[in-house]
């Protein structure tokens, strides 16, 4: 008898086994586009912690069911996804969105006066998302961070930022789009703790920049694992994106590394750097977004920094140049006083990135100058010469754009108010349109050993 039991019971099994087999479907997932209903090609797809990518009809084919479904691509905000059980079609439709941020250092975002400013901004202006520091210029952690090492380097010794997830929840219940600013390889406690990861002098001392920081070692992959953990805590806190600034050499030909600091050296330590990042990010389905020296867009080297365009392109989800233009000491060709032509300033880089590159336009955010200028007439950025840089970038069709000014004082002159009928923002061009032709940089802009230096960051 029991034999037979079993024999029964395995025959049921198998008859499961086969009627489940019998009905199980594919299940087929779709990315659209929420306004144009258009199918959207290559859309960052995480399905249960696997990464996949559309097809040209905007669709991915499941051969087993998925718990979750995680989506972004440039230009929209992301979305996620629980399908219903035994669901055959997934739709998801992405809303196209246009940052239009400005920064905020930590102690911005812990001061109630420059906090309250910042918000009634965007409550009243065309403003949306906010830039927050979570590792600034000095290298510090502005909240309290589960990583030993934060602690250990003395990167915690001013916690402004009590509860970083509340505090995201907080601007993003207001609908702010969140982006996390983390300065990467410009790290003064950790250079300090861990003399074996900092930037030398060549004989052998810790190096310092004009602010007498210190400054750790691009190749060192320590470096690298370090930054990326702050950035995951910052995406499980619940950013929209991960801004990397400062992902660059010294801009000095003085310091010495732990290798021989050649071009390709550079250029593979930097790119590295954000290849890695955006590995470790992926299961998070947070944007990745790096700062770029605004020569970088004319610059066919690499600056001497690790910054060479064509070897960023495509890494990070937005590359974000710093077209101030105090900080274009040379002009760009036809245009040799910048802080009179900001609105070419802007565009012309833009676009000159974009014929290199052959990116689609919303793959660039730039950063605008909204603080006094240092270099020419000491004019300050806001009203018309603000608006000028703004236009600038709509007529290129970037994804928005990010105000600059390191005290945090911004002004409503320049920007849009909201609901305006002038407020909204042209078409972004059509995805890989190809570029007008922009004329080359000279020569003392392309191999120049004085390296232009962005104003202010």
């Amino acid at each position: 008898m029991k034999s037979m039991a079993k024999y029964f019971a395995v025959a049921l099994f198998a008859v499961v086994l086969l009627a489940g087999k019998a009905y199980a479907v594919d299940t087929v997932i779709k990315v659209v586009d929420s306004v144009s209903k258009k199918p959207i090609k290559d859309a960052i797809t995480l399905v249960d912690n696997t990464t996949l990518l559309t097809n040209e009809a905007g669709t991915i084919t499941l051969k087993a069911p998925a718990n979750k479904i995680s989506v972004r691509y440039p230009g929209y905000t992301k979305s996620e996804v629980t399908p219903s059980p035994g669901a055959a079609n997934v739709d998801i439709q992405l809303n196209p969105f246009v940052p239009k941020a400005l920064y905020l250092s930590m102690y911005g975002a812990a001061s109630k006066k420059l906090r309250t400013s910042a918000l009634k901004l965007i409550e009243e202006t065309e403003l949306n998302a906010l830039v927050i520091d979570v590792k600034g210029d000095w290298g510090v952690l502005n909240y309290k961070s589960n990583i030993p090492l934060a602690a250990e380097v003395g990167g915690q010794k001013v916690i402004i930022i009590k509860d970083l997830k509340e505090m995201v929840k907080t601007y993003k219940d207001k609908g702010i789009y969140l982006i996390a600013r983390i300065v990467v390889f410009k790290d003064n406690p950790l250079a300090m703790a861990k003399r074996e990861l900092a930037v030398k002098t060549q004989g052998g001392d810790i190096w310092r920049d004009r602010e007498k920081l210190a400054w750790v070692d691009p190749f060192r992959k320590e470096v690298w694992d370090y930054n990326i953990d702050i950035a995951i805590e910052a995406a499980q806190s619940g950013f929209d994106e991960i801004q990397f600034d400062y992902v660059r050499f010294p801009d000095s030909l003085k310091p010495k590394f732990s290798k021989p600091s050649t071009e390709e050296a550079r250029v593979n330590a930097i790119t590295g750097f954000l290849q890695e990042a955006k590995r470790r990010l992926a299961p998070y389905n947070v944007y990745i977004s790096a700062d770029i020296f605004g020569y970088v867009c004319w610059n066919t080297n690499d600056t001497q920094i690790g910054q060479k365009l064509e070897a960023l392109a495509g890494v990070p989800d937005y590359l974000a140049p710093m077209l101030y233009p105090s900080g274009f000491q040379y002009g760009i060709p036809g245009y040799k006083n910048p802080v009179q032509n900001p609105n070419k300033i802007v565009y012309l880089s833009l676009k000159r990135a974009q014929e290199r590159t052959q990116l689609s336009p919303t793959r660039f955010r730039p950063w605008i100058q909204a603080f006094r200028d240092y270099a020419y007439d000491r004019r300050f950025f806001k009203g018309e010469p603000l608006r000028e840089q703004i236009k600038a970038a709509e007529q290129f069709g970037s994804n928005g754009w990010m105000l600059w000014n390191p005290q945090n004082n911004y002004y409503p002159e320049g920007l849009r108010q909201k609901n305006s009928q002038s407020a909204q923002a042209p078409s972004a061009p059509t995805p890989n349109q190809p570029p007008a032709a922009v004329a080359q940089a000279p020569a003392a802009l392309v191999q120049s050993k004085t390296i232009p230096v962005a104003a202010a960051k």
